[in-house]
C-alpha cells in the first residue's frame, strides 16, 4: 500500500507542496477506519479536520431548502474532503455518509496552523487547491435545475410497460377502430347470408359465440393494459405535482431573497440620503448668514 506521503502526492490539495512540506503534512495526520453505512458528519457540525480517502468510498452532499439530496461529489482513494472547516474553521457545509469500507488519513485543524507557521508559503498552495474545488463545486450546483418529469418516467419504464403504454396508445386510435370495423364486418358477412353457405363462411353462425367470446378476451386484456398505464400516469401526475411544489417553493425563496435585497437597498438609500442631508444643512445655514 502506498506511504502517507505518497498518497498526499496525489492529493490536489497538497500536489504543489514540496517533498519536505508533504513529510511535515504526514507526521501530523491519523489513520482511522470506518465500516460502511457510517455517517463521519452530518451538515451544521463542528468541523476543523481535514479527510483524505486511502481506502474505499465516501458520499459527500446535503439537503437544499426543497427537502432534495443533493450530491456534491463521492470522494475515492486519494481524494480529499472537509477542507472548507478545515480551513476556516466553521461548521461542516456537507454530511458524509461511508458507502464503502473507508481508511482514511485526517489532519486537525491546530496540526495545520502549527504546519503553516513552519512552512508559510505553502498557504497559498492551499488556497490555490481549495479555489479549484470550489470551483468544481459550484459547476456541480449549477446542474441542479427543475426535473423533467417526463424524461424521469421514460427512464424507469420497463418492456411491460412500454407496451401497456403502446397498446393503450393504439387502443385509443383511429386506425385501431377502422381496423376492427373491418374485421367485425367480414366476419359477420361471412357468418350471414349467402356467404355462410360457402367453403370459407358458416364457422360462427348467429348470435356469434366465437365474436362475442374473442371479443371479450379481447377486452380484459385491454383493460389490463390500460389500467398499467393509468397507474403509471398517476405515478407520473404525482411526481409532476412534487416537481411544481419544489419550482413553487423555490421561487418563493427566489422573492424572498429578492425582498431582502431590496430591502437593504431600500435601508441604505435611506441613510445616504439622510447623511447627504445632514451635510446639506450646514451649508445652507452658512450661505443663509
Amino acid at each position: 500500500m502506498p506511504t502517507t506521503i505518497e498518497i498526499l502526492a496525489e492529493v490536489p490539495l497538497f500536489a504543489l507542496l514540496d517533498d519536505q512540506e508533504r513529510a511535515l503534512v504526514a507526521e501530523r495526520m491519523e489513520v482511522v477506519r470506518f465500516p460502511k453505512g457510517e455517517i463521519l458528519f452530518r451538515r451544521g457540525e463542528p468541523g476543523g479536520s481535514l479527510w483524505v480517502v486511502r481506502t474505499g468510498q465516501v458520499e459527500l452532499f446535503f439537503k437544499n431548502d426543497t427537502g432534495d439530496r443533493i450530491l456534491l461529489e463521492v470522494a475515492n482513494p486519494g481524494d480529499f474532503f472537509g477542507e472548507v472547516s478545515f480551513l476556516d474553521g466553521g461548521s461542516r457545509t456537507a454530511s458524509a455518509l461511508v458507502t464503502e469500507e473507508l481508511e482514511a488519513l485526517v489532519m486537525e485543524r491546530d496540526d495545520l496552523d502549527e504546519f503553516l507557521r513552519r512552512r508559510p508559503a505553502a498557504a497559498m498552495d492551499l488556497l490555490a487547491a481549495t479555489g479549484r474545488r470550489l470551483r468544481e463545486t459550484v459547476g456541480a450546483l449549477s446542474h441542479t435545475a427543475s426535473r423533467n418529469v417526463n424524461l424521469q418516467v421514460e427512464d424507469r419504464r420497463t418492456r411491460v410497460m412500454k407496451a401497456a403504454d403502446w397498446i393503450s396508445a393504439f387502443s385509443g386510435s383511429i386506425p385501431f377502430l377502422l381496423i376492427h370495423c373491418v374485421l367485425l364486418a367480414m366476419w359477420i358477412g361471412l357468418n350471414t347470408g349467402p356467404l355462410a353457405t360457402t367453403r370459407a363462411g358458416g364457422w360462427d353462425p348467429y348470435p356469434y359465440g366465437l365474436l362475442t367470446m374473442a371479443v371479450s378476451l379481447e377486452a380484459i386484456i385491454l383493460s389490463v393494459f390500460v389500467l398499467l398505464s393509468q397507474n403509471r400516469q398517476a405515478e407520473r401526475d404525482r411526481l409532476r405535482n412534487d416537481v411544481e411544489y419544489d419550482v413553487n417553493l423555490k421561487a418563493e425563496l427566489e422573492v424572498a431573497h429578492l425582498h431582502e435585497k431590496v430591502d437593504a437597498m431600500h435601508s441604505e438609500i435611506l441613510i445616504r440620503l439622510a447623511t447627504l442631508q445632514k451635510a446639506k444643512e450646514p451649508s445652507n445655514a452658512t450661505s443663509q448668514g
